[in-house]
């Protein structure tokens, strides 16, 4: 069937490919000549709540206007509008095109028209490849205006419904259908879509907000889900009803379907996948960590110290591993190990290894890639999170010499040790202070907005057989209610002082703690330079290794 021809080409190269791009009108009243929805809308939603601040690029601090009135592109012809009224919740809007019934029977037509010249598709290594091919395929059966009567085209109106069914040809064909929009905002951390009913979804600026999209019954849900986890490869079925995939832009989705499971029916969760992460000075600047920790945490990564990032789910661990990347030192080979690619690393000897898995005896499982990693002589080796029996591995890797950076779910220090030295990881006690340094991160309510921070720093020492327990101590811990990060461990850190003194030969190890705040001060004039861009902030470090303070584009 040549349906079947077209969707089979979209299964084999989705998988390799990324979104196509997608124009981004930026001017406000370009944006309203151009698409009649939007204009339409604006029109409307001014006599209610007025008109609409336009804004190309949104800050965090818009998180403290009491009653935001936003509008912003995320790609033509999608716009979002957030605002509040007083009494009532904040409100997420998706301003998209909508057909007609008319026109999703002409839609209709196009496609069965399209499906016929599929026998001619051909194979393409990219999605813009495939985007580009189906442009070609639409204009092959649509015409604006008059037509031949010896012609075969679908005639349409004008220049906007053509570009209305375009957008939803391509939406349905290569995007994600009703979620599309959802997708395109680049400032949506997860979509939750929870059963029946509103989607919701967890905004950067906004935390967690209803939208105006949703599922109207179980039918058009369970088709949505069924045909998504398809596409991915990974299809869902009543005999598998739980699933987690990767989709084509790196977002994690897990899928539960059915009622068997679940009282409400099927849902999904979707965590975003960021394509440029987070730097360590927008961590700083949120107030995250301090400069401090992270001046604590770049000698420590500078010198090849083990660290975990430890917290409950959601807590920013990915997000704080990956903006510490940037201290790893520029020459350095780094190695990479993960079951969903979230870690996004600059530097360019980076060996990046994800898990396979298919149900089948040809499974790779983070295990055997951290068991290659050794071979591979890696100065840092990264796993996305450790749940298993490659604990162990990680931990034979930190036994001989090979730096370990990762994240790990526990909620304390002690959950942490009772973790690893139990099943299925069975670490042995007295192989844990080969781990130097554990981060624990957490989600906090601060003057009523969630926010994430750094709770405590603690250094592991050593095992004491008397008692039987782990020798630790807390060098930086959050005060909750002045929410400042104390450096506790000042003049009394065992790491900064009996592990990397010895390795800068340094005469006194207390000269240690001038290097720590010279390097406090450096992250420092970056927040107040506004160098948050993480790749403007990997080539400021990269340039203070080459050539130390001189290559600086400040004074220290």
């Amino acid at each position: 069937m040549p349906e079947q021809v077209l969707q089979k080409e979209y299964i084999i190269k989705r998988e390799k490919i990324e979104l196509p791009t997608y124009e981004i009108t930026k001017d406000f009243d370009e944006a309203l000549r151009k698409f009649d929805h939007l204009r339409e809308y604006i029109n409307k939603i001014s006599k209610t709540v007025g008109m609409p601040e336009w804004y190309v690029e949104l800050r965090r601090e818009m998180r403290d206007i009491e009653y935001p009135n936003i509008v912003y592109p995320v790609g033509d012809p999608i716009f979002i509008h957030i605002y509040r009224l007083p009494g009532e919740s904040l409100s997420y809007v998706a301003i998209e095109p909508q057909l007609t019934d008319k026109e999703k029977e002409l839609l209709e037509k196009i496609l069965s028209r399209i499906v016929k010249f599929a026998v001619e598709w051909e194979t393409k290594e990219s999605i813009q490849d495939i985007y580009e091919q189906l442009i070609r395929l639409y204009n092959r059966v649509v015409s604006i205006g008059k037509i031949s009567i010896f012609s075969d085209k679908i005639m349409l109106k004008n220049r906007f419904q053509y570009e209305k069914l375009k957008y939803f040809l391509i939406r349905e064909r290569l995007g994600y259908g009703k979620l599309e929009p959802l997708i395109r905002d680049p400032y949506i951390e997860d979509i939750h879509i929870l059963g029946i009913g509103p989607i919701w979804i967890v905004h950067k600026v906004w935390g967690m907000i209803k939208t105006n999209l949703d599922f109207k019954d179980e039918i058009e849900l369970n088709k949505y889900i069924i045909r998504t986890s398809e596409i991915v490869e990974r299809p869902v079925s009543e005999a598998r009803p739980i699933v987690d995939a990767i989709l084509q832009d790196g977002s994690r989705v897990n899928f539960i379907y059915g009622r068997d499971i679940s009282l409400r029916g099927s849902s999904f969760t979707i965590r975003k996948f960021t394509k440029k992460p987070i730097s360590i000075t927008q961590l700083i600047k949120w107030g995250t960590m301090s400069a401090e920790e992270a001046a604590y945490l770049w000698l420590a990564i500078e010198n090849g110290m083990n660290i975990f990032v430890i917290g409950e789910t959601a807590s920013g661990k990915t997000t704080t591993l990956n903006a510490l990347t940037t201290f790893i030192r520029p020459d350095w080979k780094v190695y990479s190990v993960e079951d969903t690619p979230e870690l996004n690393i600059p530097h360019p000897i980076w060996q990046r290894l994800v898990t396979r898995q298919t149900g089948k005896t040809t499974d790779v499982e983070m295990y055997d890639l951290l068991k290659a990693s050794l071979r591979s002589r890696p100065n840092y080796i990264l796993v996305g999170e450790i749940r298993g029996k490659e604990g162990y591995v990680a931990f034979q890797a930190m036994q001989t010499g090979h730096p370990v950076m990762s994240t790990f779910h526990a909620g304390s220090l002690s959950q942490l040790i009772e973790r690893l030295t139990g099943e299925p990881i069975n670490i042995p006690i007295t192989f844990i202070d080969n781990l130097n340094i554990v981060v624990l991160q957490g989600t906090v309510y601060i003057k009523g907005k969630m926010e994430r921070r750094v709770l405590s720093i603690y250094e592991i020492e050593r095992y004491v057989p008397e008692i039987k327990r782990m020798a630790a101590r807390e060098v930086f811990v959050w005060d909750r209610l002045k929410d400042k990060h104390v450096f506790r461990g000042k003049y009394n850190s065992y790491i900064l002082e009996r592990k990397i003194a010895p390795m800068l030969r340094l005469d006194n190890p207390k000269k240690i703690y001038d290097i720590l705040e010279f390097r406090a001060k450096i992250l420092k004039r970056m927040v107040e330079e506004e160098i948050f861009d993480f790749y403007e902030v990997w080539e400021v470090l990269k340039r203070f290794y080459e050539y130390g303070p001189a290559g600086l584009p400040f004074a220290v």
